[in-house]
């Protein structure tokens, strides 16, 4: 099974941005993957906004994106593109940062109008860092989804079942056996 690097790139705490991504790596767990959280949140903001570009934090940033077979992104969209704090962290990574590795972006936003910043915002980023495949990415709108401290993670049936697909396609292009809980039973 795969290593993979879980990288949001939220700027809020409390991020639904982040639930669902949190949500999708519980997936990928029972799935037998070794998830990696990574909250870019938490780095130092020094750091990321360039007066320390040799903290050991973005060292070990960097470490964890040596260490993955793979990566999903998950961000909110803001103005039509991803986060300013994702690009922070994605300017400070080696340029090849991605080479070799099966990429899953995810974004969240308010209206499907930002559906598109994938693909023409995210997508062509981390081509560039040398991602050996990004999948098709998922989107999924704000109301969608529920973060409860207590409850965890909502995300509504239409939302769900597009997620899961899209992870079945992750997991196809990690080598990884496809054990789609909507799927019935005789048909894995």
């Amino acid at each position: 099974m795969a290593v993979v690097l879980s990288v949001s790139g939220s700027p809020s705490s409390h991020s639904r941005t982040t639930g669902l991504l949190r949500h999708a790596d519980a997936v990928l767990a029972a799935r037998g993957h070794t998830v990696l959280p990574l909250d870019v949140r938490d780095l130092p903001a020094d750091a990321l906004f360039g007066t320390d570009p040799g903290h050991p934090e973005l060292a070990r940033a960097a470490r964890l994106f040596e260490l993955a077979d793979a990566v999903v992104i998950a961000t909110p969209v803001y103005k039509a593109a991803y986060s300013g704090l994702l690009k922070c962290l994605l300017d400070h990574l080696p340029q090849h940062a991605l080479t070799g590795k099966t990429v899953l972006p995810l974004a969240t936003g308010g209206s499907t109008a930002h559906v598109l910043a994938i693909d023409y915002a995210l997508r062509p980023v981390l081509s560039s860092m040398g991602a050996f495949h990004v999948v098709q990415g998922w989107f999924v709108l704000d109301r969608c989804i529920t973060v409860d401290e207590r409850a965890g993670v909502t995300v509504e049936d239409a939302a769900e079942a597009g997620l899961r697909e899209v992870l079945d396609r992750f997991c196809a292009a990690l080598g990884g056996r496809v054990l789609s809980p909507a799927a019935p039973a005789d048909a894995r």
